[in-house]
């Protein structure tokens, strides 16, 4: 049996995060082979993984990466139990390590970011790492890409890093800082106000049918006339499209305008017209089970 000394076990718990005892305990089980001990560690982590599967992991990092020419960019949600963790130095290195790799590597699924090579090592060597240094639920949660070519995309992060957003634009190809700061503050804007469509186009025929038919029956259930419970209920369409439509929410920046005024002023300075063509927006721990937006149906085949 290889005497185990203090400094083999300072050593090992520098080179992975874990703790002094579990240190101690796999330098002990390989025998003093330091190789063998990080095995064993980055082994215990995937193992009590599974054990905390089952506890909610609902704080964490939301963040985005955009590249140069800002023609793709990528957004992604890793979740941990606490925020001690989400705050942990390591771990924002970690989620960092994670997004750079996707964002360089052509992969759809977890399984497959999971198998990106990241210098000697895997993410998901890295990922069975930093859960043998915390005993939480770490997981990467979501995660997606936009690229466009004749357009451009901003993001914005909410201080925190619990909010995020995507923004595509078409039209333009090269962008102004003016442009860019229009551009961010529209970003903003979704991330403050939470739209669920870039426009009313993208709102299914189905959905407005019922809005309009829920609308009239109240009013009508008030003691209006059937006519004027129409009037009442186009009305009441209308504050819905400005409620849940960017392009006609009012600028938050200045609200004697709509954001489609903004996108306008874009369109000036590049001397070009451009649109928004679609965004991402990522709020920690909200849920992705609905596939419509606030019970609203979404018409997808909108551009």
């Amino acid at each position: 049996m290889a005497d185990i000394t203090p400094q083999m076990v300072k050593d090992l718990r520098e080179m992975t995060g874990a703790g002094m005892g579990d240190c101690k305990k796999a330098l002990v089980d390989a025998n003093g082979d330091m190789k063998e001990a990080i095995e064993i560690l980055r082994k215990k982590g995937a193992a009590s993984a599974a054990k905390r599967a089952t506890k909610e992991a609902k704080e964490g990092i939301v963040t985005t990466k955009t590249s140069d020419d800002y023609h793709k960019a990528c957004i992604i949600e890793v979740n941990c139990e606490t925020d001690f963790v989400a705050r942990n130095e390591e771990f924002v290195r970690y989620v960092e390590t994670v997004k750079n790799a996707y964002f360089d590597n052509d992969v759809k699924t977890l399984e497959e970011l999971m198998r990106i090579k990241v210098g000697k090592d895997t993410i998901e060597g890295l990922h069975n790492q930093i859960l043998a240094k915390f005993s939480e639920n770490i997981g990467i949660r979501r995660f997606e890409k936009l690229a466009i070519d004749n357009g451009y995309i901003v993001d914005y992060i909410h201080a925190g890093s619990k909010l995020a957003v995507l923004l595509v634009f078409e039209g333009a190809s090269e962008i102004t800082e003016k442009a860019k700061s229009l551009s961010r503050d529209i970003a903003m804007q979704i991330a403050a106000m939470n739209p669920r469509f870039v426009d009313r186009t993208q709102v299914s025929e189905e959905t407005l049918k019922k809005e309009k038919e829920i609308y009239t029956q109240v009013a009508i259930s008030e003691g209006k006339k059937p006519e004027i419970a129409e009037r009442i209920a186009q009305g009441k369409l209308d504050k819905f499209f400005s409620e849940f439509c960017l392009l006609e929410q009012a600028f938050v920046k200045e609200p004697n305008k709509v954001v489609a005024d903004v996108v306008s002023e874009i369109s000036k300075e590049l001397g070009k017209e451009v649109k928004v063509k679609e965004f991402r927006r990522y709020f920690l721990g909200e849920s992705t089970e609905e596939k419509t937006c606030n019970g609203f149906e979404i018409q997808t085949s909108a551009a």
